[in-house]
């Protein structure tokens, strides 16, 4: 199976490709520049592949939560690069992608992530590791951090919510340890997209949809991409 995946959800861009189980991405810490990189990024691993995107199996594409302008520009690129090849989308969580490139890096079976929302709020979630892959556990949530929850033991907190509330955040989250410079990567996205579980997820391009997980955002974006 081919994948192309890309994120812009926070902080981070980046773009990868999964080819049956090898992934070659593109990474960058760019605030604000997303929308200059992300295009050139997607040519430069599909180049380092030797693919088209007529041979890709899907698009898979960081839906959010994660800060509202990121998440138009992934979408609208998703959408229309599936428009165009007549290509399925699958939406991958934020928080998920981050949890299981934290479990990697750190080997932690109990990953609580927290990105900074803004307006004291934080996007949380809390993953069970196993396998090479996650898996939620309760719901992923926006709300103040004084009101996450997550079930009794020892967790590993990743995410820029972790810099900016980690105090509070640890009131409520047992953590042996958390590091707060950790951002989802698109090679993320493509091995979560990857997995056969997830396949019954993947939608036609205008079915994908970002995940604000806030009530009141601005409408949302349809791009058609020729």
């Amino acid at each position: 199976m081919k994948l192309l995946a890309l994120d812009t959800a926070t902080e981070a861009c980046s773009a990868a490709i999964w080819i049956d189980g090898v992934v070659l991405e593109r990474y960058e810490l760019a605030p604000r520049r997303h929308a200059a990189l992300i295009l050139p990024m997607l040519e430069s691993v599909l180049a380092e592949a030797g693919l088209r995107i007529a041979q890709l199996d899907a698009i898979a594409v960081g839906c959010g939560p994660g800060a509202f302008t990121g998440l138009r520009i992934a979408i609208s690129i998703a959408q229309g690069i599936a428009f165009a090849a007549d290509l399925p989308v699958a939406p991958i969580s934020t928080l998920a992608a981050l949890a299981l490139g934290a479990a990697r890096e750190v080997g932690g079976s109990r990953i609580a992530t927290a990105l900074d929302a803004r307006m004291g709020e934080v996007y949380w979630g809390a993953y069970h590791a196993t396998g090479g892959t996650v898996a939620l556990v309760g719901e992923e949530r926006c709300c103040p951090p004084t009101a996450i929850t997550a079930p009794p033991n020892n967790w590993f907190g990743v995410g820029s919510g972790w810099l900016a509330y980690a105090e509070a955040l640890s009131q409520h989250c047992t953590v042996s340890a958390w590091q707060g410079n950790c951002y989802p990567r698109a090679g993320d996205v493509a091995r979560l997209a990857a997995e056969p579980t997830r396949r019954s997820a993947w939608v036609i391009a205008e079915q994908a949809l970002p995940v604000y997980l806030r009530n009141q955002v601005a409408s949302r974006p349809t791009v058609r991409m020729r």
